[in-house]
């Protein structure tokens, strides 16, 4: 799964610096320990800062998954830039966005870093604590009955910022001012338990486990864990003995009282517990650290270790206790009912190697491949070859024209296999800058990524998996690229109806429909050029003759009325364009008009009647028509009973994936395979904005669209 390790450190990127400034910081080695051992464990890890800009690179990093992927999670180190609050800042941010992390929530944090309210629960739920009182400033009074020494330190702090003995009252006043000016901050003054420092780690929720109780011994000095020990600046060691020398019963006294701490705070996942005992036995609750160390010389990881769980897997084992939190217990089953080992083992390779399969996907985006660029699109084409050697296949001579349409096939061949159609020009023209390829949470964004790389990459997305489970060679695929659909397909349709007869199947890798949503009807087109010509006339001079272009306007009229959206035929102008002497009226029209059709019966009358409409005859003196069919593409009907919709509805159930089926208005190069060999269109990821510049394709689908493929292809019988 993915995760992200979240964490505070150099970043001061908020909106406004001011107020009290973390302090609290982990080093570079403990991130990168971190990083490795989640890595150790099979996830895909990520670090991150974790300042205002923390949502958008999140949705970047760890998209929606598709059912039965494990959903991205946060690894929380964070504790915060700035503000009283800033344990709670990330965890805030991710209950927000609906992030899945690792340990306490924010009000957990705010009641454990806020030292005072902290006791006055364990208080109110009869546990152990020193006695204490709250000075706001360094001359308030002591209101509570106190016996020195006492402890004074900063109300809502961590790391013993501020910590220190003090043995009267001069003392007090002194540390107090210093805490004062310092943080700017109440400080809590508790009773100093003369005795032995024990803390207890915790692990894992309902039942939270304590780990062995780990003793701080001192040495020379005062008895206590100070700031600078924490920072080695101390100039002394502080050992740890672990487990505590404690008796069973007092071990066993400190892990409850430690564990009904966690529990009185709500915390998650771990924490750890500090104790004072007193020379008579007695255990008092200092304080509770909702995010305990992680350092591999902290007290916790100390702790873990002693019970047999090292570095890598207690990293790990904090990821399982979480994903069982959010998920349930049978998360972790990774329970897919009666799918094959092989099929969980595709689905895990695809889900597991989402950045990887993006990377790919960007790299083909940023090559520009425009139906008139022929340069693009021989550098797609070298590059598709490569790739294509590496799988294994083989270029088929016999359907390849050199220029337009190229076929491969596996070791197998394709002969009553699975043939696989996609393009690899976007069409149209590039005007301006090329369209930047960017990721959100939902979509990515870029040149064509919908228009052709979104099959493309699933394509090789779903080649690659069957490559890595050694089943590639054995299948019957085969695979048409063709470079011409901005042309509608005018030179390379021919060799694609003759490949497709030797198929058993056909999949076209066009983009499909939000919701899994492919296609098994497209319309047919046609399109039409058209000039018209006259002599070109002066303007506000009077003549019997029309001009140009108010004849064409019409006889334009007219095609409305050969539309019939009951019968599914549109007839429409995409394009005009006049051309004219200085001030002169048009003498040249062109335009484009196109139609779309189910029924091809109707679609050849509707033919003969624009040509109809723009004959010129006698009446039309010095006016001369020329009408050009300059594309024609059969319609796409849909079938009963298709056997490749069948299997596809079978494994999209299987496996929990959104299926369906949807007409569509644009051709494609379905329409050309013989109406006796099963075709589905639309199977590239669903696409929005599609030849326009904010074309894209859904996220997910590009992961759930790969794996159908992989396992389509893999049921294969040979």
């Amino acid at each position: 799964m993915k995760i992200a390790v979240v964490y505070n450190r150099e970043s001061q990127a908020v909106i406004n610096l001011f107020g009290t400034l973390n302090r609290e910081k982990y080093g570079l080695t403990t991130i990168k320990n971190i990083k490795e051992a989640l890595a150790a464990g099979g996830h895909q890890v990520k670090t991150f800062e974790g300042d205002k800009n923390i949502i958008s690179k999140l949705e970047e990093f760890m998209p929606s998954v598709i059912a039965g992927e494990r959903p991205g999670l946060v690894f929380n180190l964070s504790y915060g830039i700035q503000g009283k609050g800033r344990y709670m800042h990330i965890p805030g941010i991710l209950e927000m966005i609906g992030v899945p992390y690792v340990g306490s929530g924010p009000e957990t944090h705010a009641l454990a870093l806020d030292k005072v309210v902290t006791k006055m629960i364990l208080i109110q739920k009869g546990l152990p604590t020193p006695k204490f009182t709250v000075l706001d400033k360094p001359d308030s009074p002591i209101m509570d009955n106190l016996t020195y020494p006492l402890i004074v330190k900063p109300k809502d702090e961590a790391v013993s910022f501020g910590l220190k003995i003090v043995h009267n009252e001069d003392e007090l006043r002194s540390g107090v001012q210093t805490i004062y000016e310092t943080f700017n901050k109440p400080t809590l003054v508790e009773e100093y338990i003369d005795g032995r420092e024990v803390n207890v780690g915790l692990l894992g929720n309902n039942p939270v486990e304590a780990l062995p109780p780990v003793e701080l011994v001192f040495g020379e000095g005062e008895q206590i864990f100070t700031y600078e020990d924490k920072k080695n600046k101390s100039g002394r060691t502080v050992e740890k003995v672990c487990p505590a020398r404690l008796s069973e019963e007092q071990t066993k006294k400190v892990q409850q009282l430690a564990i009904d701490t966690f529990n009185a705070l709500g915390c998650y996942d771990s924490a750890r517990v500090d104790f004072r005992i007193d020379k008579d036995g007695n255990p008092y609750i200092l304080e509770v650290n909702s995010m305990a160390s992680l350092g591999a010389d902290g007290s916790f990881v100390f702790a873990a270790e002693k019970m047999g769980l090292n570095y890598t897997d207690l990293m790990n084992r904090l990821i399982d206790i979480t994903c069982e939190r959010y998920f349930g217990p049978y998360f972790l089953d990774n329970n897919m009912g009666d799918a094959s080992e092989e099929s969980i083992s595709i689905f895990n390779s695809i889900t597991q190697s989402r950045d990887k399969i993006e990377a790919d996907l960007k790299a083909w985006t940023n090559i520009s491949s425009w139906t008139e660029d022929p340069v693009g699109l021989n550098t797609v084409r070298k590059r598709m070859d490569d790739r294509l050697k590496k799988l294994g296949l083989r270029q088929v001579e016999e359907y390849t024209n050199g220029r337009s349409a190229w076929t491969w096939e596996s070791k197998a061949g394709f002969k009553d296999g699975t043939l696989l159609v996609v393009p690899i020009d976007i069409p149209g023209d590039r005007s301006g800058f090329p369209i930047p390829f960017r990721t959100e949470q939902e979509w990515i964004f870029g040149e064509g990524v919908a228009s052709s790389r979104g099959g493309l990459v699933t394509l090789f997305t779903a080649l690659n998996s069957l490559k890595e489970h050694k089943t590639l060679s054995k299948k019957k695929i085969g695979i048409f690229f063709y470079s011409d659909e901005g042309r509608g397909m005018r030179y390379s349709s021919d060799t694609l109806r003759k490949v497709s007869k030797q198929a058993k199947e056909v999949i076209v890798l066009q983009p499909g429909f939000v919701g899994g949503k492919i296609s098994e009807q497209r319309r047919g087109s046609k399109k039409f050029s058209v000039i018209i010509e006259g002599d070109p006339l002066r303007i506000g001079k009077y003549s019997k003759q029309i001009d140009v272009l108010s004849y064409f306007i019409q006889k334009a009229e007219k095609l409305k009325e050969f539309s019939n959206s009951d019968k599914k035929l549109t007839v429409a102008i995409q394009d005009v364009h006049s051309e004219r002497y200085s001030v002169l009226l048009p003498h040249r029209v062109r335009a484009t008009i196109y139609v779309t059709f189910i029924d091809e019966v109707l679609a050849e009358e509707v033919e003969e009647q624009i040509r109809k409409t723009f004959k010129t005859n006698s009446s039309t003196q010095g006016m001369h028509s020329y009408v050009e069919k300059i594309v024609e593409r059969p319609p796409l009907i849909r079938k009963k009973n298709n056997p490749i919709t069948k299997r596809l509805k079978e494994l999209s159930k299987q496996w929990n994936i959104p299926f369906g089926t949807e007409s569509s208005l644009l051709s494609t190069a379905a329409g050309e395979v013989s109406k006796s060999i099963p075709v589905i269109c639309g199977f590239a990821p669903a696409s929005k904005g599609l030849y326009t510049p904010h074309e894209a394709i859904h996220r997910g689908e590009l992961i759930e669209r790969s794996f159908l493929l992989a396992l389509l292809l893999m049921e294969q019988k040979p």
